[in-house]
């Protein structure tokens, strides 16, 4: 007997065990899958058991759950998976990995800790129209670079391998040449990653130090900002750990500036 003669409920309780791509591969196979692929218990089981107060964490999106008709829990998920939403007064944005259904979280500029970055003559914020945020940090001029951001594990999806992203751009950036930039990710509790990486990209042909050469440089991401991994871990769910994630550069004493930081982004790693 094949699956497509069981009956609908039956499909829609095995669809509800997959993912979301798989279920929506599956919808082709016959006019039962697709019906079943349509149920609202089937993408009830793709939604975080928090996106209602995720959606309240919205301002624009706060009114969205009580229109009429109700959204459909499929719409629902297509609204969480197709862009960010920004949340916790435009400092922190939200987004489930299409695919997957995982969580992805960006700590905005405003939700990381900068040091001097409240002084006037050392940092600017400002408007970028490309960035999610409606601030960006942008470094006028230091020489001590200390950024921290911390999130917490129970916010993210359980049982799932992430990776933390430092996401900036380098507009004529000066005195990043010199010395690298340690990069950690830290969880509370034990595991702990260090590296040194160099952040300007455009380092061929210019002159760098030999403490540059050879070292991790950012990648250019499809809306034009940079990223640059900052380390990886796995979420079991069954800890409540804060993962605490910096940039720092404070050992070379040479002053900075050019970088303009949108966030740190976590999301889920990508299976090689």
């Amino acid at each position: 007997m094949g699956f497509e003669s069981l009956p609908e409920g039956c499909i829609a309780t095995i669809l509800s065990r997959t993912t979301p791509l798989d279920t929506c591969i599956l919808s082709l196979v016959s006019r039962t899958f697709y019906s079943a692929s349509e149920s609202d218990a089937v993408w009830a089981s793709f939604l975080p058991s928090d996106y209602v107060s995720i959606f309240f964490r919205s301002v624009s999106h706060s009114s969205f759950l009580s229109t009429s008709p109700s959204p459909s829990n499929k719409s629902i998920y297509i609204t969480l998976s197709q862009s960010p939403i920004i949340i916790d007064h435009a400092t922190k944005s939200f987004q489930l990995e299409r695919k997957s259904g995982k969580k992805c979280y960006m700590l905005g500029a405003r939700a990381l800790a900068i040091v001097w970055g409240d002084t006037p003559n050392y940092w600017n914020w400002k408007t970028l129209p490309d960035s999610r945020f409606p601030e960006v940090a942008e470094l006028l001029d230091v020489c001590w670079l200390e950024i921290r951001g911390v999130i917490n594990t129970t916010s993210l999806s359980p049982n799932t391998h992430y990776a933390a992203y430092f996401v900036f751009k380098m507009i004529d950036p000066e005195g990043f040449l010199r010395y690298p930039v340690e990069l950690a990710l830290e969880i509370s509790g034990g595991q702990s990653t260090t590296k040194k990486v160099c952040l300007d990209p455009n380092i061929d042909g210019r002159s760098v130090t030999s403490r540059l050469q050879g070292l991790q440089r950012p990648n250019m991401k499809s809306n034009g900002w940079l990223e640059i991994e900052i380390g990886e871990f796995f979420n079991s769910g069954l800890e409540d750990d804060e993962v605490q994630m910096s940039v720092l550069e404070t050992k070379g004493g040479n002053w900075k500036n050019g970088l303009v930081i949108e966030g740190i982004e976590v999301r889920p790693k990508e299976a090689n």
